[in-house]
């Protein structure tokens, strides 16, 4: 494994007042792959929007940083920049944007002056479009506007693709997939985790058998309470989190 990419240290997270992350510390490094599951709204979600610099979520206290540098002070734009990727559990529809229009214009916002030119672009897409089986008609199609499910995260994990981040925070990505869809979608996260660190937030093992972790983290009531390795999530499905309070 590389080194360390992102470290989060006695992390407290509050909502319109209300405390959801309650002391959480987190270290992923290059190659890694971590998995965070647990109950509905026990924080997972809101731990990879902080880390992404959601503004509707206050640290109280803790810190989170990526590659050695302290990210509260970054805009959502400047941590894509920086490497950073996120990828939704309900993505957004954008009607009257074209796929075409919007994958270019991220590339060019986030990649900058070292992205690609008009025809490296076009050959960079057309691949990353082959390994997940989409069409090339998906271009002219607005932004996830009548996408099914498996459309919508399929989109998605080709705009990661493109972005090529060296950190993927991957919320809920299998929702919604077909086992086709399932089997295409983790390709392209697999694809990615020699030179990146991922965390996938998921409810169900399904996606952790295409997609090895190294490390399967519990969180209830905002904190990790159980971290170890890929045969945890297959104790988690057989007994669910009962366990982990008793």
């Amino acid at each position: 494994m590389g080194g360390e990419l992102l470290s989060v240290n006695d992390l407290h997270v509050s909502v319109e007042g209300k405390e959801i992350i309650k002391g959480l510390s987190l270290t992923i490094k290059t190659g890694e792959i971590h998995a965070i599951m647990g109950r509905n709204g026990s924080g997972k979600s809101t731990l990879a929007n902080v880390i992404m610099g959601h503004p509707a979520f206050e640290v109280t206290s803790g810190s989170v940083e990526f590659n050695g540098t302290p990210v509260e002070e970054l805009e959502v734009f400047e941590r894509a920049r920086a490497g950073m990727f996120m990828s939704f559990q309900y993505p957004s529809t954008i009607p009257g944007v074209q796929v075409g229009t919007f994958l270019r214009k991220s590339v060019s916002a986030v990649r900058g002056e070292d992205g690609p030119n008009a025809r490296e672009f076009r050959k960079e897409l057309k691949s990353h479009m082959k390994s997940l089986n989409m069409d090339k008609s998906f271009l002219s199609r607005y932004v996830n506007d009548g996408f099914s499910g498996g459309e919508k995260k399929r989109l998605e994990i080709l705009q990661m693709l493109l972005l090529n981040p060296t950190l993927a925070l991957l919320d809920e990505t299998d929702s919604g997939l077909d086992i086709d869809a399932l089997r295409v979608v983790a390709d392209g996260i697999n694809s990615i985790t020699s030179t990146a660190g991922c965390l996938l937030i998921t409810h169900y093992q399904r996606l952790l058998d295409h997609v090895k972790p190294d490390f399967v983290h519990v969180m209830i009531d905002g904190k990790i309470v159980k971290t170890g390795g890929a045969d945890l999530a297959g104790h988690l499905e057989a007994r669910g989190y009962d366990w982990l309070e008793a």
